[in-house]
Formats: structure tokens, sequence, C-alpha cells
């Protein structure tokens, strides 16, 4: 069902409350505000000092067969190394440990912390002569791979509050205003205040909201209302910070600054929609707090339960430590991240960049694909669609057109010279060539003037619309196309239709995605004419016109509280809260670096085929993590009773290094599981 948006101010977000308790702590204290280099760091260092571990433990020497090499002090170099491990590799983990607690919010840190601070003060407590067997291979192991999985983790979602710093650079630094009606004087734009008059020049990016005083132009305010084409600007008429100015310059008397501009007011719902993702939690971390928990209980009721059937500290220590070694979590520390290592290749070998773990999980149930129309259905940039005469041919037409285009900078004037070349016409010679700012432009061939631009132009010189081109005109205007007129010194003589050009493989996707179940949604900034145009040819049912940067995240918010999950693909800077705001957020390549920095996805090549082959792999992805979190934990239902001790009456008793057996078996399994996604195919 057609719909259409009005134009409505955007809501003063500073009257909403936003509770940041909750999940928003724990989002932070998972990683200790660390940034993915800490990580990176740590793990070399620790990698480095694990391998003289491994390479001279009794266990490795057993099951590879070789002995190491021997020298004064060798008894010491785990334990020495082993030390150097846990309070320098392993701090991160303690840090954020303490923080779970102090958000009461257990999970990962704790389960490793607890891990690695049992093994480590068994394993000295062994070496200064307790009855038992060290563990600082164990230990050094445990520590790498988790900084190996952090530090995985965290860089495949770094960057995403880059987008605010993006949207702040679009506004420039210095401003142009006018002390009286000749001159002007450069001020800093925080300096500017309501009612202030300032002088935009052509290809001048706007530094405040205002309203147009004096002059004419056109604007490029793509970035921000998603309007395919530079909008006329005139005395009354309303300016935003950001725009860029076209051809001619304009006076305006600012209304907003600072804050309260409209591109401000963007850049607060892309933060807003931003600290609302703090509220997903992995599903490593639900399993991680379950498991801890387990951990604790079963650690605690194995030492309390040897100790009252009257059996020795030594022993009933050994089974505990067993107990909390088998539920280490190596394997759970790598399941999400191996997967999203392997499901980020495949994504780049098909074109599709992730940005953002979450977007495995909130990828598979997507109901509704939400496209921005310029720049992700469409490419942006205008073509001819067709020419319409009276009383000339086509090609003279055209070649007429391209002669008086030739030297404009206008982008629709670029599209006619373009046609007019793919015909190999070769436009004549023009003379006195003129540019009517806001209008068109004008020139001589032949002796005989020429004017090429808006048709209202006509007026001015009393230029005749002949009924021929009525019919055509009323068309081509029903379809929202660009209509430029081409007249001679008596009437219009030519009308030269240009509209955004669709992208070739865009119907193929929407098709594509409704063979998934999944419903796909037009969103744009361009009128209701074109819209319905684009929305026929692509046989998307429902779409939206003449909506606001403000209004796209409403939409998707709409959508999401009919319980839809919701995608949206765009490119501009306009499409940035909605990004941000849906489930899935993808943005097209050739976009802007906001658009991209608020995205979960980036579809490199710019085909919204793309977008179905997305959803395949981030539906790939998801049940990869499902599997490998159930390797990761499910052998603990075996292994941990049989860590405890249930079958010593059976003459089966683990011991810690068996127990460091089966925690790298789950590890091993996890890893193949993740590499056998290469073999998915997507279509």
């Amino acid at each position: 069902m057609p719909m259409s948006i009005t134009h409505r101010p955007l809501h003063n977000h500073d009257e909403h409350e936003h509770d940041s308790h909750g999940d928003h702590g724990h989002d932070h204290s998972d990683h200790d505000h660390h940034s993915p280099e800490v990580f990176r760091n740590r793990f070399w260092v620790s990698l480095a000092l694990t391998l003289p571990i491994l390479y001279l433990s009794e266990a490795f020497q057993g099951w590879f067969g070789y002995e190491a090499i021997s020298f004064p002090g060798v008894d010491w170099v785990a334990p020495v190394f082993g030390t150097i491990l846990f309070f320098y590799g392993g701090w991160p983990f303690l840090k954020g440990f303490v923080h779970e607690v102090q958000a009461k919010k257990p999970g990962m840190m704790m389960l490793i912390s607890l891990a690695i601070t049992v093994a480590y003060i068994y394993s000295v407590a062994v070496t200064l002569g307790l009855s038992g067997m060290e563990l600082y291979w164990e230990l050094s192991t445990l520590i790498v791979i988790m900084l190996l999985g952090h530090w995985v983790e965290m860089a495949s979602v770094e960057g995403a509050s880059k987008a605010l710093e993006h949207l702040a650079e679009l506004v420039p630094n210095e401003a142009r205003r006018l002390l009286d009606d000749d001159n002007t004087e450069t001020v800093p734009v925080h300096e500017l205040r309501e009612d202030d008059r300032i002088l935009i020049r052509p290809g001048d990016q706007i530094p405040a909201d205002g309203v147009v005083v004096d002059g004419s132009s056109s604007v490029d305010e793509a970035f921000l209302t998603g309007e395919s084409k530079p909008v006329p600007k005139k005395e009354d008429d309303e300016v935003v910070a950001g725009g860029v100015n076209g051809e001619g310059a304009l006076t305006v008397k600012v209304t907003r600054t600072g804050d309260e501009t409209t591109l401000s007011q963007v850049q607060r719902l892309v933060e807003e929609a931003q600290q609302s993702r703090s509220k997903f939690q992995n599903l490593a971390d639900r399993a991680a707090f379950w498991l801890t928990m387990i951990a604790i209980g079963s650690g605690t009721a194995t030492l309390a339960v040897w100790l009252l059937i009257g059996f020795d500290f030594d022993f009933a220590l050994t089974r505990t430590v067993t107990v909390l070694v088998m539920a280490c979590p190596h394997a759970l520390g790598l399941a999400i991240p191996l997967v999203i290592v392997n499901g980020t290749a495949m994504s780049a070998q098909n074109g599709i960049l992730v940005r953002n773990r979450e977007a495995f999980e909130r990828a598979r149930d997507i109901d509704v694909v939400c496209f921005d129309k310029t720049g992700t259905l469409t490419k942006g940039e205008h073509v001819v669609q067709s020419v319409h005469t009276n009383g000339l041919e086509e090609d003279e037409a055209l070649s007429l057109a391209a002669a008086l285009e030739n030297r404009s900078e206008h982008h629709l004037a670029a599209a006619i010279v373009k046609a007019a070349e793919d015909r190999d016409l070769e436009p004549p010679s023009v003379k006195d060539f003129e540019v009517a700012a806001g209008k068109g432009v004008s020139g001589k061939l032949d002796g005989k003037t020429y004017r090429i631009g808006r048709l209202e132009w006509r007026e001015e010189f009393d230029i005749g619309f002949p009924d021929e081109l009525q019919e055509p005109f009323d068309e081509v205007n029903e379809r929202g196309e660009s209509v430029i007129a081409l007249m001679d010194e008596n009437e219009v003589i030519a009308l030269i239709a240009l509209a955004d050009q669709v992208r070739p493989s865009a119907k193929a996707a929407v098709k594509a995605l409704k063979e998934m179940g999944v419903e796909s949604v037009m969103i744009t900034g361009d009128a209701e004419a074109v819209a319905k145009t684009v929305s026929n040819e692509l046989g998307i049912e429902r779409y939206y016109a003449r909506v606001l940067p403000g209004e796209k995240a409403e939409i998707v918010t709409g959508l999401q509280d009919e319980g839809k999950q919701v995608s949206f693909v765009g490119d501009g800077i306009n499409d940035a809260p909605a990004l941000a705001q849906s489930n899935l957020g993808i943005a097209i390549g050739a976009g802007t670096n906001v658009a991209t920095e608020s995205a979960d996805l980036v579809l490199v090549e710019d085909d919204p085929e793309d977008v179905t082959r997305a959803l395949q792999l981030s539906s790939i992805t998801y049940r990869k993590m499902i599997q490998n979190l159930f390797w990761a934990t499910g052998y603990n239902v075996v292994a941990i009773p049989l860590a405890a001790g249930v079958a010593y009456t059976a003459g089966i008793l683990l011991t810690p290094a068996v127990g460091a057996v089966f925690m790298s078996a789950s590890t091993v399994i996890v890893a193949i599981n993740a590499m056998f996604m290469r073999r998915a195919k997507l279509s």
C-alpha cells in the first residue's frame, strides 16, 4: 500500500530520558574499556611465554615423543613464566572480573578469572611442595586462547563511534558573516548567532540552518534529505547546515546553529540508536554466565563432598581443580570469534564486509528489508530517459542541448552531454554562453539564441509552449522525472526527461527476498510520483515518499513496534539513524563514511542482490554459532561429573591433565566446525 509522509519537525530528544543502567554497564565491563590493541599486544607476549612452557611440559613430551633439553633452573621456567602470564596476560580478565562483580552480572570474565586463578594458585602450591600435578601449561594456553578470542571479538566491532565524527565533519569551520550589504568577515561557525546574515558563495558548504533572504541557486541536500537532484532555492526558502551550494550566491539569515541544526539532530538520533545496541547480549555471554554458575556450584560441591566422606584435602582439592579446569571456557571463548572470522572471510569473498558481530544474531529472523531509494535501489545519478521534440529530430535536439550544456557544471547537464556522446553526436559550437543561476543556460548557435533549463524560465521571455508537447510533458511529470526544456527565441522545441537510473540488480534482489519470505519496503525523500514509478518498476508494494531524515528511523521503529525484525539498506548520511536503529543495518559501499560506520554490513559492490546473500550468510553464521556453543559447553554435561569423581568407585577418575585434553578436544571441534562454514554456497 503506497504511503506518503508529510513534513514535520524532528523531535527534541533532550526531552526524553534514557535508562543507561542494567545492560549498559555489562556492555563495558566485559573488556574493561580495553582496546583491541591491548589484547593483541598481550596475546603476542603471552604466546612467546607459553611456547617454552609447552615445550618443557612432561605431558607434551609424552604425547609427542620427545625429550626436552635440560639446563640448570629448568624446573623454574614454568613457574616464573606462568607467574608473568597470570599477572600480565590475565590482568584484563581479572579486572573484568572485578567489574562484573561490581555490576552484579557474572559472565565470561568471572569464569576465566576463576579458572586461571585456581590453576595458578594450585600450581604454585604444588611447586612449593603440595602433592599434585602443576597446571602451568593449562594455565598458559587458557590465557593465550582467551586473549586471542577477545582480540578477534573486539576488533570485529571497533569503529561504531566514528559515525558521529563523520557527521561533525560535514559542517565547515568558518562562515562569511555579512557586516553590511557589501562587506563580510570570516568568523568561526560557533560564533554564529540567530538572525546573523551569512554569504554562501557557489560551491560553499552551508554552515548553519537558515532562510534565504537574497539570491537564487540550487543546493545539493541529498546527504540529508535523500532528494536525488539539487533543490532550487530562492528568497524565503530554507537551507540546512551541510548542504552544498550550486551555481548562485545566496544570502542566508541564520535560524539555527550548533546543537539545534537539523544535522545535529540527525547526529543525536544516530547516537541514541547506537546506545540502544548495548541491550543486546551475545550468546557466549549468556552461556558463560550459566557455565560460571555450574562451575562454581560443582567445584564447591566437589570439595565439600569429598571432605565430608573422609578423603584428605589434597585429593578433594585436586578434584575441585579438575572440575574448574574442565569448565574453563577454552572453546567457549573461541566459539563465537572463530565463526565470525570465517564468516567475515566468506563475506569478503562475496563483496560483503561484516562490521558488527551482533548482526549475525539479529539477521536470522529478518521479516522486512527497508531500502533507501537514491544510491541504493538507484545509482543516484540521472540519465536521459526520453527526448520529445516539436519540429526537429531527436538527435538534432539532443545535439543542440549538449552544445549548450557542455560548459555547464550542473549534474543534469552532464547527463545530457553523456547521452549525446553515447549516440556519437557532435554538438555545434556555442557563442555568448551565459548562466542564469537556478534557471538554466543560454547561448547562440548560428546567430540564433537558444536556452535550456527549467520550463518556468520561458515565462521571462514570453516563450510559447506548443500543444504537441503537453501530453508527453504530463506523462513524464506523472512519472516524477526531471524535465529540461530546450527553447529557441519563440517557443519550446524539445523536452528532455531525465531520471535517476535504477540499478540492474535491484529488481532481482526484490524478487529473491520475496521468495525468502522477506518483504521489501522502499523509503525515499523523493516526491510521490518518483517513488511510485520506481516501486512499480521493481515490484515493491509498499513505499514511503517525501521522508525526512528522522522519519526514516521512525518508520523502522514503527515496523519494529509491529513485531517485525527490520533490516535497513542505505548509503547516505540521512540513512545513518535508520541503519543504527534497525535490527540489521546494511550500507551500500559507495555511500558516505557515516553510513558505513552506522551499519552492520557493507556491500562493497553496491549490488542490491548482495542483500540476499548477506541474509543467507548471517543465517549460516548464526547456525554455526549455536553449534559451536553446543560443542563448547555440551561436553561439560558428561565431563564435569566425571571430573568431580562420580565414577570413582568404577575406577574412572579424571586428572587435571585429562580434563585439559577434553577441554582441548572441544576447542579443536569448535575450530573445525567453524571452518566447515566455507563449504556453504551463497546463491
